[in-house]
């Protein structure tokens, strides 16, 4: 329910899709119009990589104010996540169909998908999230050295030589920060509900915008670059 929703939660996941959005248009103007930017290296990869982590373990928090106050069974998650995973598999087909390299074959809607479900066992177990999820890191770290000749492996972090996609988020190591996140949760909203003080900023119009693109962040991602992408054929003639 509306009344339920923790502002900062919101803010924060809207703060991440406006600069994931602002990122996108800026990879898109480099792809489409062949500027050469190195927007894949350096302060940009860093930039890239911080809204990611952002969402990730934002995931993970919010399932835990999901659980905490519902207690749903695991069917519940098992539909959440496949209904995630099937967007991202329709992600896949569209960029196989248009993009002559670079299609997305285990990007982050299928990670966010897959993780919601892997994840039920943890919810209500915040240190043992945190010594899994330091695992699921140590074991990506392992898995990102090695090389195989298929496909099938990518969902754990395992690619084939000189595989190249445009997102990519593998199981290892990044479902260690959706256990992460679980932890967070369960250490400063205990219950569900906020375990510290913070200043109600809620009223504030900026607040409420960026709650408002928070609160509809899987839409908003599943639309933007097809107008992202539409903008910047446009300004490049």
């Amino acid at each position: 329910m509306e009344k339920d929703r923790l502002w900062e939660i919101d803010a924060l996941r809207g703060i991440a899709i406006s600069a994931m959005i602002a990122f996108h248009f800026l990879f898109d103007l480099n792809y489409f119009g062949s500027l050469g930017w190195k927007i894949g290296q350096g302060g940009w990869w860093i930039f890239a990589r911080s809204i990611a982590l952002t969402f990730i373990l934002l995931v993970g928090i919010s399932l835990t104010l999901s659980y905490n106050r519902n207690r749903r069974s695991l069917a519940h998650y098992t539909r959440r996540g496949l209904k995630i995973f099937s967007w991202g598999l329709l992600i896949t087909a569209v960029t196989w169909i248009f993009l002559k390299e670079g299609t997305i074959y285990f990007g982050i809607l299928h990670f966010i998908g897959l993780s919601i479900i892997l994840a039920y066992p943890f919810l209500a177990r915040r240190k043992s999230a945190f010594v899994v999820g330091l695992l699921a890191l140590f074991a990506g770290i392992v898995m990102m050295e090695k090389r195989v000749q298929t496909y099938s492996l990518l969902w754990l972090g395992i690619a084939p030589s000189n595989f190249y996609t445009f997102d990519y988020f593998p199981l290892f190591p990044w479902f260690g920060y959706v256990l992460f996140g679980i932890f967070i949760g369960n250490s400063l909203y205990k219950n569900g509900k906020r375990h510290y003080r913070l200043p109600d900023f809620s009223k504030m119009k900026v607040i409420k915008f960026l709650s408002f693109l928070g609160r509809n962040s899987l839409l908003l991602y599943l639309i933007h670059q097809p107008i992202s992408i539409a903008l910047v054929l446009a300004i490049i003639g």
